[in-house]
């Protein structure tokens, strides 16, 4: 029997389907079938949001800046940057979650929004499982500074002065539990020193409390200290990571005083953890890109940052090595849950 007689005999055993109604089945399933390939194909159709957890002129800001300037110029879509400093970072990733999971709103932060806040707040308003490490944009090392009426130019300075002054100097951070914060402690903890601790909401509100002579001390990243060094408003010491830094290598590393004292602000891009994979491996890809592009390796170099340029998977793997390094620390200063 061929194809046609046997569809007239099975039609003409059933009610009558007319044409019509076959041929608009058959596209509604094309459309069905259709719609996610194209949606995905045609990402970004709009712009695209970038949440800084630091206020302008931090670390985080400079580098969502500086790739959020080449994104734009590779996908065709403005890149906005929003700053929603506070709350060590709550405030921004919940902001994040606002939108809906499309791939149209990421946060740029440093890593404690995943690797530490969900180890020392009790009551924290999102879990790991709501977000998810997108790309790794930065790596930078971070600098201690001092203020000019504690009357310390060297790191050596510092640490016989402050074991005379126990508990009589203070330090700015970023945040309770922020690399700047856990860095100092992991400092005064080897050396055992003791100082009072007075956290801001990023290094935009600390730098300028140290300029101001309000806290003697801090860590933070390069850009947010170099003009100030220069003009003689602070005193560079030393870096934190574990070897001398090409912008400043007359300046010691912290490591040649502790042994493996190794600490440095990872900066990247974290998405709503529903957001499709396609999305992320389309970022992915620009993200690492773009860490190639000369321009971006020489204007990050300016600020004391390295190109990362990893994909979400790179990106986790640092963030687990961070919070292992950071986790004895929090047992240390009282941070960590009991319950965890």
């Amino acid at each position: 029997m061929s194809v046609q007689s046997w569809t007239s005999k099975w039609l003409g055993s059933r009610p009558r389907i007319s044409a019509a109604l076959i041929g608009a089945a058959f596209l509604l399933s094309y459309i069905g079938l259709s719609a996610p390939a194209h949606a995905q194909s045609t990402y970004p159709s709009q712009p695209i949001r970038f949440i800084v957890t630091n206020p302008a002129g931090g670390l985080p800001d400079t580098v969502a800046r500086i790739y959020g300037r080449h994104l734009e110029q590779r996908l065709g879509q403005p890149i906005i940057i929003e700053n929603r400093g506070g709350g060590n970072g709550t405030i921004g990733i919940n902001s994040m979650l606002s939108y809906p999971p499309d791939g149209y709103a990421f946060v740029v932060t440093d890593g404690a929004v995943y690797s530490v806040n969900p180890l020392i707040q009790a009551n924290i308003s999102y879990k790991e499982s709501d977000i998810k490490p997108a790309g790794l944009l930065a790596i930078s090392p971070l600098f201690l500074a001092a203020h000019p009426k504690v009357g310390v130019k060297t790191l050596p300075e510092l640490i016989a002065y402050a074991r005379e002054h126990q508990g009589q100097l203070n330090y700015g951070s970023s945040g309770v539990g922020s690399a700047h914060h856990l860095s100092m402690v992991a400092f005064l903890t080897a050396l055992k020193l003791n100082m009072t601790h007075v956290p801001f909401k990023g290094t935009g509100e600390s730098v300028p409390a140290l300029l101001g002579g309000h806290v003697d001390l801090l860590f933070s990243a390069y850009p947010s200290l170099s003009g100030a060094a220069e003009a003689k408003q602070v005193n560079l010491l030393a870096t934190a990571s574990g070897t001398r830094s090409s912008l400043e290598p007359n300046l010691p590393s912290i490591s040649e005083v502790i042994p493996d004292y190794d600490y440095k602000a990872i900066i990247g891009l974290f998405s709503h953890a529903q957001t499709p994979q396609a999305v992320l491996d389309k970022i992915a890809t620009e993200i690492a890109a773009i860490a190639k592009d000369p321009d971006v390796v020489q204007r990050l170099k300016v600020v004391g940052a390295e190109a990362a340029g990893y994909d979400g998977k790179g990106h986790l793997v640092e963030l687990q090595k961070e919070r292992k390094r950071y986790e004895p620390l929090l047992d240390t200063v009282g941070l960590k849950l009991s319950a965890r």
